[in-house]
């Protein structure tokens, strides 16, 4: 069974499940991983008929702590240690900075297909409904302070209480330390020192810490939004989930102080670009607004769920890694529709839902799946029609829904042509000279391009996969293993080692061009 399928199947109430970001610069694609597992949470509960509502809270009451490398760094810096939802936009559209990244967030989940209620937590700070959960932890502080040495070892001195003000003088909320509570204000200090990247002002005073004076250390925040909301439900990152970390805190917490269970958990694992966590504000790895400008919604959704959530994700939109996710999905693809032709109904098994999840309905609609690297490589041949290569290379007569999805393909090898492909990734065919690398290929290589020809002048298919074998077999005739005889093709077309499939780049070409440079090549 499916993941999300045994969290529904396991359901014995009504669920609400809950996701939350703090907008602390352009959202990295990794945090649509977050999105899509609880997403496809909240589907499968619909399709188990479980009552279940999905919410995503906005953390903008938390403090700009870092400002992004692509921001005015001397427009933003004064603004360090204020509430998010305090600092300008960096735009004149959005009223606040923490608006400004999320509705670009937004615009992913909208594209996306996911469709949870949105909330603020500036929205619960200020109309008041924190506020009875302030005045309980305030008054329950030495019980957050046992929490915090029992659970993490973190030692909170005797006059720490759980509340951070918003500094009346300097507008700051990540220096202020509170000290005390009388049941109706906080005494504070915007302390210089409170930390190692923004000073405080030094201001000292009595406050009211309700009505949006304020907010909660985000772990405490964690529990109290669990039960205002009513959450039942809701998923971490692996850095949340640690052994005595955010989690255990918020969990224990919640026990201690409320006396409430915590909602279900479960951890899931990262998404790593070239092995390195992304950080929205250190604006490191893509963008989800970027990725979903190159992925259709499908395959960015196909992403997050090719693995389970505890698998990391390691990703770079590299050519190996985009034409790779293509072909897992269009192999799912490809078998659904398989079945649906000899069966009319298709039991969606494990392995067919995590495609299913990744549509944007309740639907898998199949289509004649071009592959993309031929795509990327049939777009980089000049002077050739795509359309008409991609009507003379297709195997059925194609429908519009096909050719579609074939446009929607076409655009998506543009963009990657343009945006992300390496020099050493791009197809650049030496068509009016020979690469002047042929020199040093060896005689093991030379005798190796000589039987190809001899086996490609014989050759009546001149297509992909016909070709690829006639490569294999003459290697094979002549003992040869692949690292002598693919770099000889290679250095012979591109003039370098590596390149697209050495079968289907030969079929991009005209068959006399190819036997002519072969030619060419042995006899220079």
């Amino acid at each position: 069974m499916f993941w999300a399928d045994k969290i529904a199947a396991s359901s014995q109430q009504e669920e609400l499940v809950n996701d939350s970001k703090t907008p602390s610069g352009r959202v990295h694609v990794g945090s649509v991983r977050g999105v899509v597992i609880h997403d496809v949470m909240y589907r499968a509960l619909k399709r188990a008929n479980k009552p279940v509502k999905f919410t995503y809270g906005v953390d903008d009451y938390d403090a700009l702590d870092t400002v992004p490398h692509y921001l005015d760094q001397e427009k933003f810096a004064p603004y360090l240690g204020y509430p998010l939802c305090n600092v300008p936009s960096p735009d004149n559209k959005s009223s606040d900075y923490a608006k400004y990244f999320m509705e670009e967030f937004l615009e992913v989940f909208d594209y996306l297909g996911v469709k949870a209620e949105i909330y603020y937590l500036r929205d619960l700070y200020r109309s008041g409904k924190m506020n009875p959960y302030i005045d309980t932890f305030l008054k329950n502080a030495q019980g957050v302070r046992d929490v915090y040495l029992s659970v993490s070892k973190s030692q909170r001195p005797d006059d720490w209480y759980p509340f951070q003000v918003i500094c009346e003088k300097c507008g700051k909320i990540a220096t202020t330390v509170t000290t005390d509570y009388n049941g109706s204000e906080v005494f504070y200090t915007c302390k210089e020192d409170a930390t190692d990247w923004v000073k405080g002002c030094g201001h000292s005073g009595w406050v009211s810490p309700f009505d949006g004076n304020g907010k909660l250390p985000w772990k405490v925040e964690w529990v109290a939004k669990w039960d205002l909301i009513g959450v039942t439900m809701e998923m971490a990152g692996k850095d949340h989930s640690q052994k005595g970390g955010s989690r255990d805190v918020a969990n224990a917490i919640s026990r201690k102080v409320l006396g409430k269970k915590p909602p279900f958990h479960s951890p899931y694992e990262f998404i790593l670009v070239n092995g390195t966590k992304m950080s929205s504000s250190k604006g490191v790895g893509s963008s989800a607004k970027d990725m979903a400008d190159l992925l259709p919604p499908e395959i960015l959704r196909f992403l997050m769920l090719k693995t389970q959530p505890k698998t990391v994700i390691n990703f770079a939109p590299n050519y190996d890694n985009i034409t790779r996710l293509f072909r897992d999905y269009d192999n799912l693809l490809n078998t659904y529709a398989k079945l649906k032709a000899e069966n009319g109904n298709v039991e969606l098994d494990k392995t067919l839902l995590p495609l299913f999840y990744s549509q944007l309905g309740d639907e898998i609609t199949p289509f004649y799946t071009f592959d993309i690297s031929t795509l990327i490589s049939l777009l980089q041949v000049p002077h050739l029609d795509i359309i008409e290569e991609v009507k003379k290379r297709a195997e059925v007569e194609l429908n519009d829904y096909d050719w579609q999805k074939i446009n929607e393909r076409i655009a998506i090898a543009r963009k990657w042509l343009s945006d992300y492909a390496d020099e050493e990734e791009k197809l650049v065919i030496y068509f009016d000279q020979i690469p002047d690398i042929v020199s040093e290929l060896n005689e093991d290589q030379i005798t190796y391009l000589g039987k190809l020809k001899e086996t490609l002048t014989n050759l009546e298919k001149w297509e992909g996969e016909e070709l690829q074998t006639a490569l294999f077999t003459a290697m094979k005739e002549l003992g040869f293993k692949p690292n002598v005889a693919f770099p000889a093709v290679y250095y012979s077309f591109l003039g370098k080692e590596k390149g697209p499939k050495a079968g289907y780049l030969l079929s991009y070409l005209d068959k006399e061009f190819v036997l002519q440079r072969l030619d060419d090549v042995i006899n220079q």
